[in-house]
């Protein structure tokens, strides 16, 4: 989905770029809410910055490049994933039960909540709205390898996809494959190709050409 940008002369954002009408909209309604003191900005910011960086899919990534780096990790989180997970500081509420899947040449995991929409929020944040909708939640059972082209993600035929249904009990974090032409990367530098949508898997890494 795109959003559709419409000439606003007063909308900007604090570089000066234009704001889309959703935007817009939240930034008048947030100065409205600091104006009655409803809300503190400092709140607001601290709220922001939890989910953005610190309760969101950066968190994911760390994890997926230290098991791309670190054998030993990789096994611990095979093993299990929810104590391999809090060793780098990531748990909590909708993160009690985690199991990570491998991608491999032989298998493309991808994960949805048939049910409703749980989500392992420690370490991918919110969830989009398309893992919400009731067209993803029963197409990718039925037909994995559309849904996923849909998303321009191409799985070759003689791949298997396996589908991971999230429930109230147990939550997935897919393990891309890494990119080739990565070796001696560094920790921080193999996260930057780490895509939410790669934790999910519905997208691929990026490679290390486009990071």
């Amino acid at each position: 989905m795109h959003d559709h940008h419409h000439p606003h002369d007063h909308d900007h954002d604090h570089n000066g770029s234009e704001l889309s009408p959703v935007e817009a909209r939240v930034r008048a309604l947030e100065s409205i809410l600091v104006e009655k003191g409803y809300v503190e900005p400092a709140a607001l910011d601290a709220i922001i910055d939890t989910y953005e960086t610190r309760i969101g899919p950066r968190n994911g990534a760390r994890v997926v490049a230290r098991a791309w780096s670190d054998p030993a990790y990789a096994q611990r989180l095979r093993e299990d994933a929810t104590a391999a997970i809090a060793e780098l500081g990531f748990s909590g509420r909708q993160g009690e039960h985690m199991v990570a899947v491998f991608n491999d040449r032989d298998t493309h995991h991808v994960v949805v909540c048939t049910l409703c929409s749980c989500y392992p929020w420690p370490v991918l944040g919110l969830p989009p709205v398309w893992y919400k909708s009731a067209p993803y939640r029963s197409r990718v059972v039925i037909d994995p390898r559309s849904v996923l082209a849909e998303f321009g993600t191409r799985v070759p035929a003689d791949k298997t996809i396996r589908v991971c249904d999230s429930t109230a009990e147990i939550r997935y974090l897919v393990i891309p494959e890494r990119p080739p032409g990565t070796e001696g990367w560094s920790e921080q530098q193999l996260a930057e190709l780490v895509t939410r949508d790669s934790m999910i898997g519905t997208g691929l890494p990026r490679s290390p050409q486009a990071a």
